[in-house]
C-alpha cells in the first residue's frame, strides 16, 4: 500500500472524497502506508456539523485537544459552541498557545502553518458550584424523564413522578427547587392529600417514600444548588462575539465530577430546552450551534426506555433547529445503536485491546465503519496520540470514504488557565449580575406550607370549640344534680305548720295586719 501518484491510488480516491468547495474545518492531513500526506487534506463540510458526530477512543488519545481543534475552527466560522470541561483542561481555549517544537513538528507534517490565538469564552458552572456563571434550572422544566434518571428511579416509580408532575402542573403549583417537589409528594400521601390523585390513579404510601428518600440523597450530594431560579436561558449559548466569531460556552465541572449522574443528565437538559425553544430552519450553510456531549457514556448507563426514546428523538429532530451534537466517549458500543445511527460524522481515535472486552469493542466498532481501504481493526490499536480515524458526510450527505489522520494542534492554550483569571473571566461576564444570585420565591413549597397552616389553624379553632362546647354541657348537667340550696328564714316560717295553722285560725285585726305585712300587701280601709 505504498503512496503513489496514480489518480486512481487508493489515497488519491480517499483524498477526492474530502475535496469539498464550500466552508470546511481543515482536521489534518491523511495517513496512508505509514506516512503522513500533507497535501491530502482531511476536512469536515460546515454545512454537514449539524448532523451530529461522535468522538470517541481510549483515555490518552487526544479525544480532549480534538474536542479543542474543532471548536476553535467553529468559533473561528462565526459557529457558537458548548463544550463541558470535565476534567478542567479546556479553559486555555480562551488564550493563545504557546509554541514549542512539538506543535512545530506536527505543523510541517500536516503541511498547515499553526499561529497562537484565544477565542471568546464563557465559563457556567452547575448552580454555582466551582468558578463560572452558575446554571440552575427549575424542576419543573427539568421534567419528570430527566428527574427520574438523576434518581435512578425504576419504570414504576418514573410513572408516579409523571403524575406528580401532571397534578402540580393542573394546581398551578410551580415546582422551582426540589423542597417544592418534596411538599407536593409529602402533602398527596397525607390525609388531606390522598383524594387529590383518586380519580387519575393515586400514589402509593410506598412509592412515594422511595422518591422521597432518592430526594433525601439527591440533596445531600449538593444537588439542590442545581434547581432554582433565576433559571438559565440556553439561548445565550448562541451568541457570537463582537468580531463575528462564535461565542465557546466552557461548562467547568471538576467540583461536580464526583456527581456524573446528574452533570450528564443535566447536560442533555440543556440540549432538550435548546429543541423546546428553538425553530425550525432546515439545513443551514453553518450551524447555529455545535453542542459537544462529553462522558456520553454516563448519559446512557442504566437510562429506562422512556429517557432513551427521549434522547434518541432529542437527537433526531434537533438537526432541523440548526443545533449539532456530538457525543464524546470511549467507544461506540456506549452509545444505542438508534442514537449512533443519526451520527453521521465520526473520529475514532485507538482502541487498546489489552482484555477480550476491549478485543470484543475493538470488532464491533470496526462494523460501525464503512467499507475500507484500511485494516481498521489492526489500525485501531497503532494510531498514535493526536491521530484519529475520520469519516464524515459530503456536502451532498454522503458519506466520505474512511481516512487515517493525523490531527493539526489547536491554536489556543491546550491546558487550563489559572484560578485567578478564570475567576477574573467570568466576573466580568455581562450575564454574571443576571444569574449569580438565586431567587426564592413563593411556589409550590410556600403554598402548601401556608394551606398546612391554615387547615391546621382551622383544626385548632374546631377542636377548641367542641372542647368549649363539651364544658358547658357538663357545668349544666352538674348543675341539675347538684342539691338544693338551704330554704330562707322567711321560706322556713311560711312553710311551717304553725304558720299555716295560725294563718286559718286568726280572724282578728292584728292577724290580717301581720299577714300583710309579712304579703307586702296594703291594710286595707274600712
Amino acid at each position: 500500500m505504498s503512496e503513489s501518484t496514480d489518480p486512481a491510488s487508493p489515497a488519491d480516491q480517499i483524498a477526492a472524497g474530502y475535496a469539498f468547495t464550500g466552508p470546511a474545518l481543515e482536521l489534518g492531513a491523511l495517513l496512508w502506508d505509514g506516512a503522513c500526506l500533507p497535501d491530502r487534506q482531511i476536512r469536515i463540510p460546515l454545512s454537514m456539523l449539524n448532523r451530529h458526530g461522535l468522538v470517541a477512543g481510549a483515555t490518552g488519545t487526544g479525544k480532549t485537544k480534538t474536542l479543542q481543534l474543532i471548536a476553535e475552527q467553529l468559533s473561528a466560522g462565526g459557529v457558537p459552541v458548548f463544550l463541558a470541561d470535565i476534567k478542567g483542561d479546556v479553559s486555555g481555549i480562551s488564550v493563545p498557545g504557546t509554541a514549542n517544537d512539538k506543535i512545530a513538528e506536527r505543523a510541517k507534517e500536516v503541511g498547515r502553518p499553526w499561529e497562537a490565538a484565544g477565542f471568546p469564552s464563557e465559563f457556567y458552572s452547575l448552580g454555582g458550584i466551582g468558578p463560572g456563571i452558575p446554571l440552575r434550572a427549575t424542576v419543573t422544566s427539568f421534567g419528570p424523564v430527566l428527574m427520574s434518571k438523576v434518581l435512578q428511579l425504576n419504570q414504576t416509580q418514573e410513572q408516579s413522578l409523571g403524575l406528580i408532575f401532571h397534578y402540580a402542573d393542573t394546581k398551578g403549583l410551580e415546582l422551582i427547587d426540589l423542597k417544592d417537589l418534596r411538599a407536593v409528594v409529602a402533602f398527596l400521601v397525607s390525609d388531606q392529600g390522598k383524594a387529590e390523585l383518586k380519580g387519575i390513579g393515586g400514589l402509593s404510601t410506598v412509592t412515594a417514600g422511595v422518591i422521597l428518600r432518592a430526594l433525601t440523597a439527591f440533596e445531600q450530594q449538593g444537588a439542590s444548588e442545581f434547581f432554582g431560579e433565576p433559571e438559565f436561558d440556553t439561548g445565550e449559548f448562541l451568541r457570537t462575539a463582537p468580531d463575528g466569531r462564535g461565542l465557546v460556552s466552557v461548562l467547568e465541572l471538576p467540583a461536580v465530577q464526583d456527581k456524573p449522574q446528574l452533570f450528564s443528565t443535566f447536560l442533555m437538559w440543556l440540549l432538550a430546552d435548546l429543541y423546546t425553544d428553538l425553530p425550525e430552519v432546515g439545513d443551514l450553510e453553518r450551524p447555529k450551534l455545535v453542542f459537544f456531549f462529553d462522558e456520553a457514556h454516563l448519559l446512557f448507563s442504566g437510562a429506562s426506555k422512556a429517557f432513551l426514546e427521549s434522547i434518541t428523538q432529542t437527537v433526531r429532530l434537533i438537526r432541523s433547529k440548526g443545533i449539532g451534537v456530538f457525543f464524546v466517549t470511549q467507544t461506540p458500543k456506549d452509545v444505542p445503536a438508534d442514537v449512533l445511527a443519526q451520527l453521521g460524522n465520526r473520529v475514532q481515535h485507538a482502541l487498546r485491546a489489552f482484555t477480550p472486552d476491549d478485543a470484543k469493542a475493538l470488532k464491533a466498532t470496526v462494523k460501525t465503519f464503512p467499507n475500507s481501504a484500511y485494516d481498521l481493526e489492526e489500525l485501531l490499536t497503532q494510531l498514535g496520540t493526536g491521530e484519529a480515524v475520520i469519516t464524515v458526510l459530503s456536502e451532498k450527505g454522503a458519506p466520505t470514504p474512511v481516512a487515517a489522520t493525523r490531527l493539526r494542534a489547536p491554536q489556543s492554550l491546550m491546558g487550563p488557565i489559572d484560578a485567578a483569571a478564570l475567576d477574573a473571566a467570568v466576573k466580568s461576564s455581562l450575564l454574571y449580575s443576571r444569574y449569580a444570585e438565586p431567587v426564592d420565591r413563593e411556589s409550590a413549597y410556600e403554598r402548601i406550607s401556608a394551606e398546612q397552616a391554615a387547615a391546621e389553624a382551622a383544626a385548632e379553632t374546631a377542636a377548641a370549640g367542641a372542647e368549649a362546647e363539651k364544658q358547658a354541657k357538663e357545668a349544666a348537667k352538674a348543675a341539675r344534680s347538684a342539691p338544693k340550696p338551704d330554704p330562707s328564714l322567711a321560706q322556713q316560717v311560711v312553710g311551717s305548720g304553725l304558720f299555716r295553722s295560725l294563718a286559718r285560725s286568726i280572724g282578728t285585726q292584728l292577724g290580717r295586719e301581720i299577714s300583710r305585712s309579712i304579703f307586702g300587701t296594703a291594710k286595707r280601709r274600712r
